[in-house]
Order: structure tokens, then sequence, then C-alpha cells
């Protein structure tokens, strides 16, 4: 009995400590798996800890970098504004001073420019004064000189048989010298071109030759430049030969013979010039004139003609040919001159203004 009861006890004490062990296990299995919990949600908060921390550091970084960009652009700012107003009142004092110069410079061409425009005009209305005067006493000394001419060689005609002769003489050289004639001619035409101070090979050409497109020649007696790009020629042409005999006839009949054929001879000549088209020679760049200048040397002869027929120079003018005797030919080639002049104080202006520019 005592030993049922200490096997039922034994039974008992191991079923107890059974249960006592299985609840302790399962405890400590729940206090594990409570563990195992609370582990995953330490580390899940540990996680969560560091990646909030992450996210701060993060947030705080960027915040600081932020920032530092707001105060480089501020400072950007503070130097732009600093720069545009350096640059303003940099542009300013140039400005003032660009002003400044350009008023002194102003000031100094009005100056300048007066004064030169004095030196202009001033030289340029004598000149015109000193050619009408020059004008007029050339047409009172040719008159009187034609006169006189005329005096003196019938006085020298009545009087003297050897003057007579000398002047018989003279006369046939002119009257069938037509080289002679034509040589006395240029020689005239030269020395009013020279006594202008009109330069050989600068401001004309003598004995050019001229080339036209065909292969045609031409070679006038003066190539006279007007200016840098325009010429216009011009051509002696000396007819006295019936002019002396209608000087020196007394025979009405046969004077209006020879005053006849002195103008016919003229009108050929005008007739020889515009055929010839010498304007047609003149080649760009240079500009062409419309006429070409027939110069007879000898105003007497000339004006004797145009007494004749007054239309002489209208009729010669609508064949592009200018007849023009020294008087005439004097004063244009004074204002040739007088171009010329103004052409060189021109270039010498821009030479200045390129220096001051």
């Amino acid at each position: 009995m005592e030993i049922l009861l200490l096997v039922i006890g034994l039974v008992v004490g191991a079923a107890i400590g059974y249960f006592v062990a299985r609840s302790r296990t399962a405890a400590l299995k729940e206090r594990a798996t409570m563990l195992e919990n609370i582990a995953q949600t330490t580390k899940e908060k540990a996680e969560q800890d560091i990646n909030a921390a992450k996210e701060d550091l993060r947030s705080e970084h960027e915040r600081d970098l932020q920032r530092v960009i707001e105060q480089h652009h501020d400072a950007l700012r503070a130097q732009q504004e600093r720069f545009d107003e350096t640059i303003a009142r940099v542009s300013e004092q140039m400005k003032n001073a660009t002003a400044e110069m350009l008023k002194q410079r102003q000031e100094e061409f009005a100056r300048s420019s007066n004064r030169d425009l004095g030196q202009i005009v001033t030289p340029l209305r004598e000149t015109i004064e000193n050619m009408r005067k020059a004008m007029d006493d050339n047409t009172t000394k040719q008159t009187s000189m034609t006169a006189e001419m005329r005096t003196s060689m019938e006085n020298m005609m009545r009087h003297s048989q050897a003057a007579k002769d000398s002047t018989d003489e003279l006369t046939r050289v002119f009257k069938f010298g037509n080289k002679i004639q034509g040589n006395w001619g240029e020689t005239v035409l030269g020395e009013l071109l020279t006594s202008q101070g009109l330069q050989s090979g600068i401001h004309y050409d003598t004995q050019a030759s001229m080339n036209g497109d065909n292969g045609e020649r031409l070679q006038p007696d003066v190539i006279l430049h007007l200016n840098e790009n325009r010429d216009v020629i011009i051509d002696s042409k000396v007819s006295l030969s019936a002019f002396i005999d209608y000087v020196n006839c007394d025979n009405e009949a046969e004077r209006d013979k020879f005053l006849k054929a002195h103008v016919d001879s003229i009108k050929n000549h005008v007739k020889e010039l515009a055929k010839k088209n010498y304007t047609a020679y003149i080649k760009p760049p240079k500009v062409k004139m419309d006429y070409v200048i027939m110069f007879v040397p000898h105003s007497g002869a000339l004006w004797t003609a145009l007494n004749a027929q007054p239309d002489l120079w209208r009729k010669a003018m609508e064949q592009n040919v200018f007849i023009a005797d020294e008087q005439t030919l004097y004063a244009a080639l004074r204002i040739v001159e007088l171009t010329w002049k103004q052409i060189a104080q021109t270039q010498n202006h821009e030479k200045v203004y390129a220096l001051a520019k």
C-alpha cells in the first residue's frame, strides 16, 4: 500500500513535474517568442530611427546646402549690384568726358571750318574779281590790239614797200602754211594752260593717243581733266587764210566773198570735230562730257565770223562742239584750276579728319 502510494506519488509527482515542466517550457517558448517579437520590434524601431535620423541628417544637409546656395546667390546679387553701380558710374563719367570732348571738337571744328571757309571764299571772290577784271582788260586789249594791228599794217603798207613785202610774206606764211598755223594755235593753247598753273600729265595731257573699241586711233591736242573723273577734249583750229584776205581786201564784193569763206572754214572745222566724236573714246571709270571744245586762238577772227553769222556758235553746240576763243577758254581754265584747288583742299581736310578720328 505504501508502495502503491509511493508509486502513485511518484506518478503524480512525475505528472505534476511534467505539467510544470511543460508549463515552464511553454512559458519559455512564449517568452522567447515575446523576446523575438520585442527584438524584431526593436530592430524595426531602430531601423526606423536610423532612417529618420538619415532623413533628418539629409534634410539638415539640404537645408545647409540651400542656405549656402542662398548666401552665394545673395553674394552674387550684391556683387552684381556693385558692378552695375560701378559700370553706371564709369559710363556716366565716360559720357560726360565724351560729351565735353565732342563739344570741344565741335567748337574747334566750327572755328576751323569758318577759318577754312574764309580761306576758300575770300581767295575765290578775289580770283573771280581778278578774272572779271582780266577778262575786261583782255577784251579791251584785244580790241585795241586788233585795231592797232590793222592800222599799223595799213600805215606800213602805205609808207614802206619793205614793210609791205614783209607783211605779204607773213600773210603768205599764215595763208598757205597750215602746219605753221596749227603749231601757232597749239602754242597759244599751251601758254593758256600753263598760265593758269595747270600741269601737264596731272591736269591735262597733250597729244595723247585715244583708242576706240574697233582699233580706231585719235590724237587730240589736249585732254583736259576737269576733276579726277571727268575729261573734256580741246582741239585747236586755226582759220586765218580767208580772214587775212578779208582784212586786207579793199573791194567790198571781194570782202564779202572772203568773209563767207572764213565763216565756211569755221563751219568745216566744227563738222570735222563733230565727225571725230572724241567723247566716244573716253572710257570708264572716266566720265565723258557731251561736247568737245574747239579753240580758235584769234579772237578777232572768231568774232568776225560770229558777227557775220550770230547763230554759228549755237549750231556748233547742236553738234556737241563748243567754240571758244582765248578769252572764253581763259575763264574756263580758271574755273578748272579753282576746282583742282578745292579737290586738293578737300583731300587735305579728309586727311586731317582721319587723323582726328
